[in-house]
């Protein structure tokens, strides 16, 4: 297929609607086992040589995060409710990669309690399968994306084998905060970072871009179009800019025929195929189904039971920033290594999952300094929530003369690498009130209603959670060597980017969208991937849960249904 060729392929045997890592996986797992695969992706094809030009947009002030991968605002169109607004389009990239194109790059596995949240405490639902069931798939996953990390997580989950590779060294600031944890015996451990610690499947070594989101530069950081171009040597067929509409059925309902979708030049095509996978995000794959309504599904297609769009999830953060009256080196380095799971365990101390996370790229980097030349505020993200503006972008227009020379040197040496920040990530369980709908009242650029997105729903078991949290990180602070100036505590109650939760798996099709298999209730030809079937999701991030569900599923495809 040429470059500009965006007609259907010819009778395929699945179609998959999203080439993130759940849907770049899951065609290169099917295509490698021989099967006639095409992925329709609404965003581009990035060409690898343009990452060092979008760095340079992130790091300039002119440039809003989004910029970075050519967010479609008229395409991405949504809008909000609830108390909390929810800012998609700074959370998700749409191309081929999807969001792991700008992701942080975590990759814990779940734990054994966050299957069984209900059987073990009596909250939320426990998923249909557990650890064991997916703990193959876990390693499979550690091995595709290239997994740095070490066994020295006494809170983890039981493993089969070593990561694929070493561990990245704790940084300085790491350090600090590791004397203040052990006078509070408060357990430390790296990071599983799915980036490079050394070169690894014909990608480069981290070489200390410190930009890992939203972009890495030199291909060390995993993204999912390493597993889109492998499905593509394998024969499968990738349309990009290819926004799938609607999913089309046969009369009688109970299997699709078609996904139609819009391309650049206004034609509209439909794939047909025997199998469909939607891996489009916790926001789309719901939309899309809604946006599928039928006489046969009155509520949306794969909706009998009223659960598509209902219990969205995310992680929301609290955390402390603030100055030491010594060198911390954070914005060294831009991601993780080292953290802290000793608060997982639900009533430990708050009634719910935390971790640590003892960040790296605390306070502005030097360059943003050199670039805007203001005095920053301790934690820029939190006064951008505030009063609802980009921090990299309006705070400080009004501020002193632009220097050079000697006192720019000064102004970044006086203005950096004292800074830090240390957050905690938050189990929210899942509640019917944070959900996805159709707003028909504003309309996309294709004239579809646009997702409405309700979140800020917490219940006391959340905020309870937030709150204990907050004082440990406190306690935490107060123990770090030196003297801490500037300390603010701040909450990032939007979330992190891990929409989940909006098509629920279960064994009950009238509490559920998909089985066990993911595979959809109501219609026979139909498998979802991603975080939306996650039942419950924790306090970790969801990337390697989804890449090792998403292998679990292709697995099923070519045993049990191709």
């Amino acid at each position: 297929m040429s470059e500009s060729d965006r007609t259907p392929a010819a009778e395929p045997d699945v179609c998959i609607v999203g080439s993130g890592p759940a849907g770049s996986l899951i065609a290169y797992k099917l295509a490698e086992h021989g099967h006639d695969v095409v992925v329709l992706e609404a965003g581009e094809t990035f060409e690898f040589a343009t990452r060092t030009e979008r760095m340079e947009r992130a790091l300039r002030p002119t440039h809003h995060r989004t910029t970075v991968w050519d967010l479609d605002q008229a395409r991405d169109a949504y809008t909000v409710s609830g108390p909390v607004s929810y800012p998609a389009n700074r959370l998700r990239a749409k191309g081929v990669g999807g969001s792991t194109l700008h992701w942080g790059g975590r990759v814990a596995r779940f734990t054994e309690k966050d299957f069984e949240m209900q059987t073990r405490y009596g909250y939320g639902r426990d998923w249909p399968v557990d650890y064991e069931d997916i703990r193959p798939y876990y390693a499979a996953a550690e091995a595709a994306f290239g997994v740095a990390g070490a066994e020295d997580n006494p809170f983890g989950p039981p493993r089969e084998q070593e990561y694929p590779m070493d561990a990245f060294p704790r940084s300085h600031s790491d350090s600090l905060f590791a004397e203040a944890c052990s006078t509070l015996d408060i357990e430390v451990h790296s990071v599983p970072n799915a980036r490079n610690s050394e070169s690894y499947d014909g990608r480069s070594q981290c070489v200390g871009y410190g930009t890992c989101s939203p972009v890495c530069p030199s291909g060390a950081k995993y993204d999912a179009s390493v597993h889109a171009k492998k499905a593509i040597e394998q024969g499968a067929t990738l349309i990009d800019r290819a926004v799938v509409q609607r999913l089309e059925h046969d009369a009688s309902g109970d299997r699709i025929t078609g996904a139609v979708y819009e391309t650049p030049d206004g034609t509209t095509y439909t794939q047909s195929a025997d199998e469909f996978v939607l891996a489009a995000g916790g926001i789309e794959n719901p939309r899309l189904l809604l946006l599928s309504e039928s006489p046969q599904h009155p509520g949306g297609l794969a909706n009998s039971s009223g659960a598509v769009g209902k219990y969205l999830m995310e992680h929301p953060y609290v955390g402390v920033a603030g100055r030491l009256d010594r060198k911390t080196a954070q914005n060294r380095i831009g991601f993780g290594t080292m953290e802290s799971y000793q608060f997982y365990e639900p009533g430990t101390v708050g009634p719910g999952s935390f971790k640590i996370e003892f960040s790296n790229q605390g306070g502005p980097k030097p360059v943003e300094l050199a670039l805007k030349q203001r005095e920053p505020l301790v934690n820029l993200q939190k006064t951008a929530q505030n009063i609802g503006i980009d921090p990299l972008v309006e705070l400080g227009k009004d501020t002193e003369p632009i220097v050079w020379g000697d006192e720019l040197r000064d102004l970044i040496a006086d203005a950096t690498g004292d800074r830090f920040t240390v957050v905690a990530e938050i189990e929210v369980l899942p509640n019917e009130r944070n959900q996805v709908t159709l707003d028909t009242s504003e309309t996309d650029a294709f004239g579809n209603p646009v997702p409405n997105i309700e979140w800020g729903h917490f219940t006391d078991y959340a905020e309870e959670t937030m709150d204990a949290a907050k004082d440990i990180l406190g306690n935490i602070v107060d123990e770090l060597p030196g003297t801490v100036r500037d300390r603010e505590v701040f909450e990032l109650r939007q979330g992190a980017g891990h929409s989940a939760g909006t098509t629920r798996m279960g064994t009950d099709p009238s509490a559920s969208v998909v089985d066990e298999n993911l595979r959809a209730h109501d219609v026979e030809n139909l498998s979802i991937a991603g975080s939306s079937p996650f039942v419950t999701m924790g306090a970790s991030q969801p990337t390697l849960t989804i890449g090792a569900t998403s292998l679990r599923l292709a697995e099923y495809l070519h045993d049990s249904v191709l």
